[in-house]
């Protein structure tokens, strides 16, 4: 029976964390609500939107009938996530917080925390599934495939599988509002958080001036011809194409202009035109992989791979080496970037881990 068994909710405001309460009180869990709180700023208009998200959350834990509480890991957020945030971005890197985010606070001081509570588990809204076999734990694709976040949580270790529940692991997104609302729970219809946590709706660019400063430089052609003037290398991503303000240049070949690189040295951002083969890569270099349940005993071998989230997955040639991982693509990839996460999967939904992209090759 798990009436002996004690799950503290990752509380976040919305609805996945909400239902994902309510399906373990129904269960018969000891069920408690813990909101994080991991960034202490307000938004543009003045509110501070982990204050309106908290209100959120003790009118849900009121209604399920579960007691709640708040804990603050803004400091740990700061020297855990943050600082690696800045680190990447002044590397020219595109790093994804989500993911250092899941292992270094959800997953660390949270599962502490709710430990200290008296917890036999942690719990989350993320849509994936975790199983035991043999004493392994493996995490697995949500049955909800266009929601899934197994793509996030794929730097967990075994000891952080083995204590967290995901109960929305076999519910479509649109059976947990439809459940919210049966529930009358308020955040039934709440839209979905988008971006990165820590900066929720608001302008990236404007947001990371507040901490990198912005220094201006060329934006060169492939030549080498200046074509127009950036804000900072730093604030663009490989493949982008918004943003330029080099659209009308003559001379060019009249298609529409990305991004194909950044020299951080020199302070260039280097494009080029059309959807010509020059953003498209053949392999890549992973480090700090992390293998889930544990590093396979074959050295090379084939499976599939994610670049970035929501990308259906790619056939890939892994090959492991001593101090990193080397990934072939079947078919070439477009805008590659170091500083994401590659992710591995089976054909059995099994989600193999990953590691942080390096170096991409385009030979």
């Amino acid at each position: 029976m798990n009436e002996q068994k004690t799950v503290v909710v990752g509380m976040s405001g919305g609805v996945d964390s909400a239902v994902s309460a309510l399906i373990l009180k129904q269960q018969g869990y000891r069920v408690i609500g813990l909101f994080m709180n991991n960034w202490e700023e307000k938004s543009d208009d003045g509110v501070c939107t982990a204050t309106e998200d908290y209100e959120d959350v003790k009118r849900v834990c009121n209604t399920i009938g579960i007691p709640y509480y708040s804990v603050n890991f803004s400091k740990n957020y700061l020297d855990r996530v943050f600082s690696v945030f800045l680190s990447e971005y002044k590397r020219g890197r595109t790093p994804n917080p989500d993911v250092l985010c899941n292992r270094e606070i959800k997953f660390g001081p949270f599962l502490d925390y709710a430990l200290s509570l008296g917890a036999d588990y942690i719990a989350t809204g993320h849509y994936c599934k975790v199983k035991e076999k043999d004493g392994k734990f493996y995490l697995k694709k949500a049955k909800d495939k266009s929601k899934d976040q197994s793509y996030f949580l794929n730097q967990l270790s075994q000891y952080q599988l083995s204590k967290v529940i995901f109960p929305l692991s076999d519910i479509e997104k649109t059976e947990v509002r439809k459940i919210a609302e049966q529930n009358n729970l308020v955040n039934a219809r709440k839209k979905d958080s988008t971006g990165i946590c820590f900066i929720g709706e608001r302008n990236f660019r404007k947001f990371l001036k507040e901490y990198i400063p912005a220094q201006s430089g060329d934006i060169v052609d492939t030549d080498g011809n200046v074509v127009g003037k950036h804000e900072g290398v730093l604030y663009y991503t490989l493949g982008q194409r918004k943003g330029l303000n080099i659209g009308g240049k003559s001379g060019g070949n009249g298609k529409r202009w990305f991004v194909l690189d950044k020299d951080v040295e020199k302070n260039l951002l280097i494009v080029s035109q059309g959807e010509d083969d020059k953003l498209y890569s053949s392999s890549l270099i992973a480090t700090d992989f992390n293998f889930i349940p544990q590093e396979p005993k074959q050295k090379s071998f084939d499976c599939f791979a994610k670049f970035r989230y929501r990308q259906p997955d790619q056939k890939v040639k892994v090959n492991i080496e001593e101090n990193f991982v080397k990934i072939a693509f079947y078919e070439r990839q477009r805008a590659v970037t170091p500083g994401q996460y590659v992710v591995l999967y089976d054909e059995e939904e099994n989600c193999l881990g990953g590691g942080v992209i390096d170096k991409v090759f385009f030979d």
